[in-house]
């Protein structure tokens, strides 16, 4: 749950010029599979109906599982054309004024009573030939380039992530459900562009074992091997890298309560005190506004035991969206996480449902 080139997934991170022939001078986030199909509907936009006032595409982060996004899904370029031009199931924007308004204290008694409950975890170790299971329900956007944000329909994502440590190119396999998935039903091979070692676009349970539990230790680390894409700031990459860790993945308690300290060492980090996950479960959001890409996300958790439910993503304004208050661009829940021996197969007991 992701640096050094864009964070999410290069390294793992694939730029955009590379993979969609963009003009733009961001990184494609690995672990954005929601993005990238919003990224891809836009540059298709682009490319068949020039606008001089365009602003530029911009990286909008929801915490999701620490991933690439699949390369075989350029080839559908086409057909995300037509498939991602709107539809049934969209939703109306969301504003602030309908979440709750964050808070303008600090979070970090909150963080700490989150990174207190973690230490309680039971968590196993992951071996190098093992997977992290990752379920998760989830809702982006499919409306058009210029047009208004359109949530697609909640569809269902499963990821198996590899614990290799390396250098290998297949960091794992996604498969999607339901309407509005990419290419529903197929497992598809998580890949980066070149062969990376575990690190923070691959981190495995060895690797996230491996960093400080010291906090003020580990917020180094973090900046030293986060990079902001475009026009993000650093304090908000940083916090969605850590938004990657927690929610993607599996890693020991101690490590775990070091980067929910950590995260309250970030400028700007405040609470909501009720947020909704894509499943419809309440709980309390530890939020970060970005004024420097006008983004705003919030880790969501359940309020009794403390548990991460999931995660939104907002654009807090756009001139060429015409969006001016908070407006949800994506919103998940994860609903299972578990260690498996082999991928492309949901754990025993794992229900066919969403």
């Amino acid at each position: 749950m992701n640096a050094d080139t864009p964070p999410r997934a290069g390294s793992p991170r694939i730029e955009a010029g590379e993979l969609l022939s963009a003009q733009a001078d961001w990184d494609l986030p690995p672990s954005r599979h929601l993005h990238f199909k919003d990224v891809l509907m836009q540059q298709i936009d682009r490319d068949s109906t020039p606008s001089t006032n365009a602003s530029p595409a911009r990286r909008l982060r929801l915490p999701r599982p620490a991933v690439l996004v699949p390369v075989a899904t350029m080839a559908l370029a086409g057909a995300l054309a037509v498939t991602l031009s709107g539809g049934g199931h969209s939703s109306a924007p969301q504003t602030r004024a309908a979440t709750g308004t964050a808070k303008v204290n600090s979070a970090s008694v909150t963080l700490d009573r989150i990174a207190a409950a973690s230490m309680a975890s039971d968590t196993k170790p992951v071996k190098d030939d093992q997977f992290v299971y990752v379920r998760t329900l989830t809702r982006g956007n499919t409306g058009t380039f210029d047009g208004p944000v359109k949530l697609g329909a909640l569809h269902k994502e499963e990821t198996w992530t590899s614990q290799a440590p390396g250098p290998v190119t297949e960091l794992g396999w996604i498969r999607s459900s339901g309407k509005d998935a990419v290419m529903p039903g197929q497992t598809v091979p998580i890949e980066s562009t070149g062969a990376m070692s575990a690190g923070i676009d691959h981190p495995t349970y060895k690797w996230l074992a491996s960093l400080p539990t010291d906090p003020d230790a580990l917020v180094k680390v973090l900046y030293a091997e986060t990079k902001a894409d475009g026009d993000e700031s650093k304090d908000q990459a940083v916090f969605g890298t850590i938004g990657e860790l927690v929610s993607g993945t599996i890693m020991p308690p101690e490590n775990a309560a070091a980067l929910y300290k950590a995260a309250a060492k970030i400028p700007g980090v405040t609470e909501i005190p009720d947020a909704v996950d894509a499943a419809g479960r309440h709980g309390i959001a530890i939020t970060r506004e970005d004024a420097s890409s006008a983004t705003r996300d919030e880790w969501i958790f359940d309020k009794n035991s403390l548990a991460y439910l999931g995660g939104r993503s907002y654009i807090t304004h756009d001139k060429v969206k015409g969006i001016t208050s908070d407006t949800l661009f994506g919103i998940d829940a994860v609903m299972q996480r578990e260690v498996v021996d082999l991928h492309g197969k949901a754990p025993a007991g794992t229900s066919s449902d969403n």
